[in-house]
C-alpha cells in the first residue's frame, strides 16, 4: 500500500514519456500532412485537390477514436499488422493533419495580393514564389491555431488507453484499479502531468512566435 501520492510517480512518469513520444511524432507527422494537404488544395490540377480534399473530409468527418480502431484492429484482417505506437502515431496525425490543412489553405490564402504580384513581377518560378515569399508570411499566421491544435493533439492521445497502450491514462487507471481509495489523488495527478504537458507546448509556440515576428511589422 503506499504511503503518499508521491509513490505514484513512477508509474505515471512511465506513462508520461509514452505520451511524450506519441505527442512528438504525432505532431510531426501532423504538420507534415497539413502543410502536403493544405498546399494539395491549392493546387491547379483537379484530382491533386479532390485527393486531398477526400483526405481531409474523411479524417475530419470520422472519429478518431474510430480511425484509431480501425488501423489497429481492422487493419490485420487485410494482412497489414501496425505496431501499437505506429497505428496510435498515424490515426492521431492524420486526423490532426486534416484539420491543420485547413489552417494552412486559409493562412496562405491569406497573405496580401500585392505580395503574390510581386513575386510574380520578380519572375519567380511558382515554388520560389510559395517557399520563399509566401510560406514564410503565412507561417505567423498560422503558429497561434497551431498552437491550439497541439493542445488538443495533447489530450487526444489519452485515446491510446483504448488499445491497450501503457500512456499516461492507461497508467493512471491501472493505478486507480489497485487502489481505490487513493482514486482522487491519481486523478488530480493525471489532470496536472496533462497541464504540465501542455503549458509547456503552449509556451514553446508562444516564444517561437515572438522570435519569428521580431523585425517585423
Amino acid at each position: 500500500m503506499p504511503n503518499s501520492w508521491i509513490d505514484f510517480l513512477p508509474t505515471l512518469l512511465k506513462g508520461a514519456e509514452i505520451t511524450v513520444l506519441v505527442t512528438i511524432f504525432s505532431a510531426i507527422l501532423a504538420i507534415a500532412a497539413a502543410f502536403a494537404a493544405g498546399l494539395a488544395r491549392l493546387s491547379k490540377l483537379w484530382i491533386i485537390r479532390t485527393l486531398a480534399a477526400v483526405y481531409v473530409e474523411v479524417f475530419r468527418g470520422t472519429s478518431l477514436l474510430v480511425q484509431l480502431f480501425w488501423l489497429y484492429f481492422a487493419l490485420p484482417f487485410v494482412g497489414i499488422e501496425l505496431p501499437k505506437m505506429l497505428a496510435a502515431i498515424s490515426a492521431i496525425g492524420l486526423n490532426f493533419g486534416a484539420y491543420g490543412s485547413e489552417i494552412v489553405r486559409s493562412a496562405v490564402l491569406a497573405v496580401p495580393k500585392g505580395q503574390w504580384e510581386a513575386s510574380v513581377a520578380l519572375n519567380m518560378k511558382p515554388w520560389q514564389r510559395m517557399f520563399t515569399v509566401i510560406l514564410p508570411q503565412a507561417t505567423l499566421r498560422m503558429l497561434p491555431p497551431f498552437g491550439n491544435q497541439l493542445v488538443e493533439l495533447i489530450k487526444s492521445t489519452s485515446l491510446v488507453y483504448f488499445i491497450t497502450m501503457a500512456d499516461l491514462t492507461y497508467q493512471a487507471m491501472v493505478l486507480r484499479n489497485n487502489y481505490i481509495a487513493w482514486t482522487t489523488e491519481i486523478l488530480v495527478l493525471l489532470l496536472l502531468m496533462y497541464f504540465v504537458i501542455a503549458t509547456l507546448i503552449s509556451v514553446a509556440v508562444r516564444l517561437l512566435e515572438r522570435k519569428l515576428t521580431v523585425g517585423r511589422l
